[in-house]
């Protein structure tokens, strides 16, 4: 399911849309083309007859744009009440000036996704969310990722803290590295060589592995130093670990990256074929840097 993290939707076919949010990404693409006339009571009928052909053709998805679901329960908690008429009057209602009150749904539709529909596959698959996207994560703020670590130990990652912001020189970086996870006296300080033993830790390594989905967890702070003194080292490692990380995947285990920068608006080049994402709390631009 797409979340406010994921990169801008392509457009495709409706018939190409995987659930309702898939399908509501089209909509917000397209507004003009879905809802002509910029009836919000429009899309909340659509959204209706959503819900009704998957109760004919007895597809499980969850209702949350129903009269009295999920989204109309999470707006009554920001408006104080909920209207009969359904969560389309109740926008309507509380739309600022300025704005419109689908433009007003969509941005209300992020917070929604953000706060629930992410707390619920979280909370069924512990770490999650930091692997729907790509297998690293980004943070500013460190009170955040620390408070994004303490969530992970308690679930029962290892977690290995790196100080990237020590590391001056690509060989800095493999001390740390080699010191942290134990790599074997023979690793040959280089990247390919970080390739193979880090799929080795990934893969195979001494981290417990159950059920619930618990793995390894690397944190690396002050990542925006190790970038700028080694821009190519900084981006090839990120992507080392995705891919190591895909490849634990398949075993069932889990090998995950929280990265943190001083530099709010730092980026790097996909990862894995994958962007680089904010954590949930910091995705957008005007969440970092204030």
């Amino acid at each position: 399911m797409p979340t406010e993290d994921s990169p801008d939707p392509a457009a495709k076919h409706w018939q190409d849309c995987t659930d309702v949010y898939d399908f509501l990404d089209q909509i917000r693409l397209r507004p003009g083309m879905w809802l002509p006339g910029g009836s919000l009571h429009d899309l909340q009928t659509m959204l209706i007859g959503y819900q009704v052909a998957l109760g004919v053709h007895s597809i499980k998805e969850p209702g949350d744009f129903w009269h009295g679901g999920a989204f109309s329960q999470w707006l009554g908690t920001r408006f104080g009440d909920t209207s009969p008429l359904g969560w389309a009057a109740d926008i309507e209602r509380n739309t600022p000036s300025g704005s419109t009150p689908v433009e007003e749904f969509f941005r209300l539709l992020d917070g929604y996704r953000s706060e629930v529909v992410q707390a619920t596959v979280t909370t069924r698959l512990p770490g999650i969310e930091y692997m729907i996207n790509s297998f690293v994560t980004l943070f500013w703020r460190k009170r955040l990722l620390t408070q994004a670590v303490e969530r992970l130990e308690d679930s029962g990652f290892r977690v290995i803290r790196l100080e990237a912001g020590e590391w001056n020189t690509e060989r800095d970086m493999h001390r740390a590295m080699a010191a942290a996870l134990n790599f074997p006296d023979y690793y040959g300080h280089n990247l390919d060589a970080l390739n193979d033993c880090l799929g080795d830790v990934a893969c195979y390594g001494g981290y417990d592995d159950v059920p619930e989905g618990t793995g390894l967890v690397l944190v690396f702070s002050d990542y925006d130093r190790f970038a700028t003194a080694c821009p190519k080292a900084a981006q090839i490692v990120l992507d080392i670990i995705v891919g190591q990380a895909r490849q634990a995947a398949v075993l069932r285990r889990r090998l995950i990256c929280l990265v943190q920068s001083n530099d709010p608006q730092i980026r790097f080049e996909p990862v894995g074929a994958m962007p680089v994402m904010w954590n949930s709390d910091e995705w957008s631009d005007a969440n970092r840097g204030a």
